[in-house]
């Protein structure tokens, strides 16, 4: 009986989502890069870019470039003309939107203020989030494959619930995912989605950027990435392990934001006194600072600016919230044993105005600190990494398997 013959397509069909994921990350820049990284014959990864070419996924320069061995290689890179997806961060006080290309490259954002009776309405805040991404995409032409959502959140797995959430005055367990899927099949997005079966992507917005900085940011090439951040009120933790995100048996890991950092320091809205999130998140330098706690948020970057001019008061500030971060990444790094931590928008100025002293108090209180390898602590590097994130999301079923978007045109 005669063997069966397969074309290079079929014996790559299986590294089609590996080949584009290498490409949207960056690490595969070069048809040689793909190929050695894929560990395919020649044959098997031009088949395989001839694939992801079709589907308007990927250009291959026709110019060769520097290859190995003497060999010329080909640039590889995301379509130009390619298809996008939806990405939505939703805050206390309204919503960003902007549609995202493989890559991990966001269009123009567009941040919209909800009305507080909207915003305490679950429903109605994504409905309205829901058909103001509609019209963005139907401006834009593009074709649509995907919507992530950031939410400011815990958000559980596998039923997509928000549960406990400080910043959302929703009730613990709403149907965030439910809601969401909802919203988007209301505002004519799903007839767009080529992936995502009905269901919209949401989770965890620190999560989310935690993703975005690992595949494209200051986390790049980390084994073992902590991410640490805050947005208005909180402060959230999320955790990469070998390009995974870490999100634990329900999808509620590294909620780290009530980690006691004082025993003494000031009480928290969770009944506790000197949580990490009250001793460390913009609150604390507002107070450090003697504004009130409540006072607009653009207050702190005249706190920033006046420290970095060496203004007394607002210097001692920074420090104050500086000591308290260092102590919670203290506690953190002892458990987690990460290689890396990427510090979010907030607390990357705060490292940028007290580096030294968060990274003494890091290596005074943590027992890896003391070690002759600490670990780097570094500020993000992506602009909005949630709404980033999002898009990340957004992508993961096309990433997972890029011909389903045959199925759907």
């Amino acid at each position: 009986m005669q063997p069966t013959r397969t074309s290079p397509l079929d014996r790559g069909r299986s590294v089609l989502g590996p080949a584009l994921s290498l490409v949207h990350t960056g690490a595969a820049p070069t048809r040689s890069a793909l190929t050695a990284a894929l560990g395919v014959t020649r044959a098997t990864a031009g088949a395989v870019l001839g694939e992801l070419e079709a589907l308007r996924l990927v250009s291959v320069d026709a110019s060769p470039v520097g290859g190995t061995r003497g060999r010329p290689s080909h640039r590889v890179g995301v379509h130009p003309d390619g298809p996008v997806v939806l990405a939505a961060q939703l805050h206390s006080d309204g919503y960003s939107l902007a549609l995202a290309s493989l890559g991990g490259a966001l269009g123009p954002v567009r941040d919209e203020p909800l009305a507080a009776a909207d915003i305490a309405d679950p429903e109605r805040a994504l409905r309205q989030l829901a058909r103001a991404g509609a019209e963005l995409v139907r401006a834009s032409g593009r074709r649509c494959v995907g919507v992530g959502l950031a939410a400011p959140s815990p958000v559980t797995e596998p039923d997509r619930r928000a549960v406990g959430s400080g910043v959302l005055d929703w009730a613990s367990g709403t149907p965030l995912g439910a809601l969401w899927d909802a919203a988007v099949a209301q505002a004519g997005l799903v007839d767009a989605l080529a992936t995502a079966d009905g269901v919209a992507g949401v989770a965890n917005d620190a999560n989310l950027a935690a993703l975005a900085e690992h595949r494209h940011g200051a986390g790049r090439d980390a084994g073992h990435l902590l991410y640490v951040t805050t947005g208005h009120r909180g402060i959230g933790g999320a955790l990469v392990l070998d390009g995974r995100l870490y999100a634990g048996a329900g999808g509620l890991a590294l909620e780290i934001g009530q980690l006691t950092v004082d025993p003494e320091g000031v009480a928290c809205p969770c009944g506790r006194r000197g949580c990490f999130e009250a001793e460390a998140g913009p609150d604390a330098l507002l107070r450090a600072a003697g504004l009130r706690a409540d006072a607009p948020l653009h207050r702190l970057d005249g706190v920033f600016a006046a420290a970095a001019e060496g203004e007394p008061a607002a210097r001692d500030a920074v420090r104050h919230v500086a000591e308290r971060l260092g102590r919670g990444l203290a506690m953190v790094i002892d458990v987690l044993n990460p290689d890396r931590v990427v510090l979010g928008a907030f607390l990357s100025q705060v490292l940028r105005g007290a580096g030294e002293l968060v990274s003494e108090v890091v290596a005074d209180r943590s027992l890896w600190g003391k070690r002759a390898s600490a670990v780097p602590i570094v500020p993000a590097a992506l602009v909005r990494p949630e709404l980033a994130g999002a898009a990340e999301l957004g992508w993961a079923p096309v990433l997972a398997d890029p011909e389903r978007l045959r199925a759907v045109r």
